[in-house]
């Protein structure tokens, strides 16, 4: 049973991303498909209260000060979480069926990525991906785990052009289905405070040639998860979860 004035769903209270900013007595307009949600799913009423969030202001509780049939207005009253990072990981994946993809969008941002870039490969099947799905995907996650803040959703690009423009000071960890790589906990020990990011290949992996020009790059650390062969959803999610568990937050 809800306590008076509290909006929540099953499993914790109600958290909504927004644009606008946020402050003391700032007031926002959710936009028109939060506004249903709120006033016609979760039936929202007059001094109900819900979590924003903007990735920028910190976490606020909000009221519900004025309600129309098809709107709302939100009035920030206090700060209950302080805006901070998270750790500066990164993940690129070659883009796989639409399901899965929303799986690791969804699951990656749940692990605290800070970025997400699409990587098409040789082996890639999927032909083009849908940046604003993979945004909405990742804010109704953010909502739902409690991060402050989003993943940047990055262009679509291929290996050859994300190799050719890494920046350098950033550690590539790559998962590689190769024996002599380092094992994941090896790999990720050293890697506290310092820019990272993991590469997961496509269903089938990556092709030989492929392979070598990213082993070749000096900032290139490859990888294994073990001797089991993983799918592509569940290796990028599997490297996530042991770099968090050693270099994370």
């Amino acid at each position: 049973m809800r306590a008076e004035g509290e909006l929540a769903e099953p499993g914790g209270k109600l958290r909504l991303f927004v644009e606008a900013p946020l402050g003391d007595a700032a007031r926002v307009s959710p936009d028109d498909g939060q506004a249903h949600y709120l006033l016609h799913v979760m039936r929202a009423k007059l001094g109900d209260r819900i979590a924003l969030f903007n990735g920028r202001d910190g976490e606020w509780l909000a009221r519900v000060a004025e309600v129309t049939k098809r709107s709302c207005v939100l009035i920030c009253e206090k700060q209950t979480a302080k805006q901070h990072d998270t750790p500066d990981i990164w993940l690129c994946f070659a883009p796989i069926k639409k399901t899965p993809a929303d799986y690791v969008v969804q699951k990656a941002t749940e692990l605290g990525v800070r970025a997400l870039l699409p990587v098409f490969t040789r082996r890639t099947i999927v032909s083009r991906v849908n940046p604003e799905r993979m945004r909405a995907n990742a804010i109704e996650a953010a909502e739902q785990s409690g991060r402050l803040t989003v993943p940047e959703i990055c262009e679509a690009v291929t290996l050859e052009k994300l190799l050719a423009q890494w920046p350098k000071e950033r550690r590539l960890f790559f998962c590689d289905e190769a024996g002599d790589a380092k094992p994941a906990v090896e790999a990720f020990r050293d890697a506290r405070g310092t820019p990272c990011a993991v590469l997961s290949g496509p269903e089938g992996g990556f092709d030989p040639a492929e392979r070598e020009a990213i082993r070749g790059r000096p900032f290139v650390t490859p990888l294994t998860l073990g001797q089991r062969i993983l799918r592509a959803d569940t290796a990028a999610l599997a490297a996530l979860a042991v770099w968090q568990a050693l270099a994370g937050d």
